[in-house]
């Protein structure tokens, strides 16, 4: 996904929603704070949406935007409504986001606004989901120095899943900035 069509997704779900601010919370966040991420960083074509004053108009979004949608068989892309529980970051996740302005289609009346996660938040989100792809997007955003390990570290503790999970995805930091040669402060 380009930032174009993030643009066009979250306008998209501003005409389906009626709402104007919109929450994006998957992978694809990374568009507003990085003006030109890796290309490993935004393969997807699914932007995790929910309106930030009514989340239970996601549905609707889904419904007319998402995967399998004539939106998706005409731009190749799409959006996946979901709900603020789908987040798995840190508390204070939603004071952190990331405000950006949207340009607005043809025709639209208001102007769009994306919420979307700090980058140190998404990484963790998607730690949090533990799945091959995330260590992968976590371990490219070290990599390019996107994220620092330490406030990485540091935020674990404040994420809403169980003890284990938090050691198992410390573990997994640590684990990636060995094999990058990265040091912590602790060492």
């Amino acid at each position: 996904m380009r930032k174009p069509d993030f643009d066009h997704v979250v306008a998209a779900a501003v005409d389906v929603s009626g709402e104007r601010e919109i929450v994006v919370i998957g992978s694809q966040a990374i568009l507003a704070s990085v003006d030109d991420p890796p290309p490993a960083l935004v393969e997807s074509m699914e932007l995790d949406v929910y309106p930030l004053n009514d989340p239970e108009k996601a549905e609707e979004i889904d419904a007319a935007l998402g995967d399998g949608s004539p939106f998706q068989g005409t731009f190749g892309f799409y959006a996946h409504g979901v709900g603020p529980e789908t987040v798995k970051a840190p508390a204070g996740w939603e004071e952190r986001l990331i405000k950006v302005a949207v340009p607005p289609r043809p025709a639209q009346k208001v102007e769009p606004v994306a919420y979307c996660l700090e980058l140190h938040d998404l990484v963790l989100a998607k730690c949090a989901a533990g799945r091959e792809r995330d260590w992968d997007y976590a371990r490219t955003m070290l990599e390019r120095e996107l994220v620092g390990l330490d406030e990485l570290l540091g935020r674990v503790g404040e994420m809403p899943v169980p003890a284990a999970t938090q050691t198992r995805i410390t573990a997994m930091l640590k684990g990636i900035g060995v094999q990058l040669g990265l040091t912590t402060q602790a060492g």
